[in-house]
């Protein structure tokens, strides 16, 4: 993946920042780029107020910021915004908001009567803090890009999970799983790219984090069944999903996400599931006690997005990446 211009010294104006969320993975993207971190001071008041302060002159720099949403998701939204902000009362020249997971996506139209469109606040936050581009990956619903006024990379982990199901399973014996009628779309382009089959588990749900999966749409007999989604939060579709596909004769069932969100009772679920294996990406960094569970499989997704800047800067396509 890595293009020519990556190995020259050209990137004079290039800055890279990251909040608290990841870390490794902000370190991961800096290594893979040649640059090393900027110099800001994270810092909490006593009373949970967020200190900023960049270390650093930025004047007329192309700056980045690093900072997943996740869990805490309020605080490393409020770090984002206030780092943003800093940067731009130091008279950075753009701001660019790398936000591997994007909190509040699944929040972006109204289900019920009087509730909020919390994802299109969260553009508007973004915007008026001074960020001036947003990249980020595997956005919950595509149409969040309109909610912005400001351009949006959204990147895909498709090529490093393809290439991972690939070194790992036999093509002819696969059969890629939609856990739901929302991620059709996203099955079938996995399914088209692997030349596997495609099922449909048919789900529905009673309230939210609770899901009970009726009916699969496809034949899986004989099979190892591959569940495609976006994320995983509290794993209840899909323990559920495995349970269905395994009952409709699947061999075995996988599944891999781009988002391990994993909250609330998901690890207990995964491993008392029928499960073989979970494979994620590392746009959230694992918990403790998923980071020790056997199940669990991780893939960087480094290269893609400081890829992704790194062409960003330079004025390069970024859509080229998947095509």
């Amino acid at each position: 993946m890595p293009i020519s211009s990556q190995k020259d010294n050209a990137l004079n104006g290039f800055k890279i920042f990251a909040g608290s969320s990841n870390p490794v993975f902000a370190k991961q993207v800096c290594a893979y780029l040649g640059k090393s971190l900027g110099n800001a001071k994270v810092s909490t008041f006593s009373d949970g107020e967020i200190q900023i302060e960049i270390k650093e002159n930025v004047r007329s720099k192309d700056v980045f910021i690093i900072q997943a949403t996740c869990a805490p998701v309020n605080d490393n939204l409020m770090e984002l915004l206030l780092m943003a902000d800093a940067l731009k009362r130091s008279s950075a020249s753009k701001i660019t908001a790398v936000i591997p997971y994007f909190g509040y996506a699944r929040q972006d139209k109204k289900v019920a009567p009087r509730v909020p469109i919390s994802a299109k606040l969260v553009a508007d936050l973004i915007e008026n803090a001074g960020i001036t581009r947003v990249i980020t990956m595997d956005l919950h619903a595509g149409q969040i890009q309109g909610f912005f006024n400001i351009p949006v990379d959204n990147l895909y982990a498709a090529p490093v999970i393809i290439s991972y199901i690939k070194s790992n399973f036999n093509m002819d014996d696969i059969i890629i799983v939609s856990p739901d009628a929302g991620g059709v779309e996203r099955a079938r382009a996995f399914a088209k790219r692997l030349q596997s089959g495609l099922a449909i588990v048919d789900k529905r749900r009673d309230a939210p984090n609770i899901a009970k999966a009726m009916a699969v749409i496809g034949n899986v007999s004989d099979k190892i069944a591959i569940i495609l989604d976006d994320m995983v939060d509290t794993a209840g579709t899909l323990s559920e999903a495995a349970q269905a596909l395994l009952e409709n004769g699947a061999r075995e069932v996988h599944c891999c996400c781009s988002h391990p969100v994993l909250s609330g009772p998901a690890i207990d679920r995964i491993k008392e599931s029928d499960l073989s294996t979970l494979v994620v990406t590392d746009t959230i960094p694992l918990s403790d006690k998923a980071a020790v569970c056997d199940k669990i499989k991780v893939l960087s997704i480094a290269e893609i997005v400081g890829e992704g800047m790194l062409r960003s800067f330079k004025g390069e396509s970024v859509s080229s990446l998947f095509v």
